[in-house]
């Protein structure tokens, strides 16, 4: 399936403010840098979308997307509920080491937009609440859905902590730790109680 010039210029309007957001932020990158820098004109700009807030939907969208094919072909490389886990660590320990790294996107739009009825806050929060569920859903192989629920809550909480620390500089000793702390609850949650 080929793609039209339309869609492909959409598609690089996206990719654009997606680089431009992550390195400073929602509020402080305005529409016409996102246009300049796309080189795209004004028109088609607001064609595609005819607010910023749709725009930043729609790379949250775009990120969130992308971050699922990557833990999905994770997952097919391993067989049990322990090692899809670790995976997932395992990538927040590649991210967290790149380059381009600057701390979470999704993080960062809701901190911007604090409002949990903005379309942008709801936007982020439904990655968040995705990654809550495929560590739920993966844990339910060996565990009750409510002991299962509980412990995704508890990764979920480390994943985000790990992932301020890396900002700040402490990336290997965050994901050292929040990984060893995270196969530990799992473990012990596997136990009966």
């Amino acid at each position: 399936m080929t793609s039209s010039p339309a869609s492909d210029k959409r598609q690089h309007v996206v990719e654009t403010a997606y680089a431009l957001f992550k390195r400073a932020g929602f509020h402080a990158t305005g529409i016409d840098r996102i246009i300049a820098e796309a080189d795209v004109a004004k028109m088609t700009m607001y064609r595609h979308f005819p607010s910023k807030d749709e725009l930043i939907v729609e790379v949250l969208d775009y990120r969130a997307r992308r971050f699922d094919r990557q833990l999905d072909r994770l997952a097919e490389e391993v067989a049990t509920p322990e090692q899809k886990i670790r995976k997932i660590f395992d990538w927040h320990e590649r991210w967290f080491r790149s380059p381009d790294f600057h701390g979470c996107l999704f993080a960062h739009a809701l901190a911007e937009f604090g409002d949990p009825e903005h379309p942008v806050f709801k936007a982020a929060a439904r990655q968040k609440n995705s990654l809550k569920r495929r560590m739920r859903s993966i844990l339910e192989e060996e565990m009750p859905r409510g002991r299962a629920e509980s412990v995704a809550a508890v990764l979920l909480m480390l994943i985000e902590g790990a992932t301020l620390l890396a900002q700040m500089g402490q990336a290997d000793t965050a994901i050292r730790d929040a990984r060893k702390a995270a196969l530990d609850i799992v473990a012990a949650s596997r136990r009966p109680q």
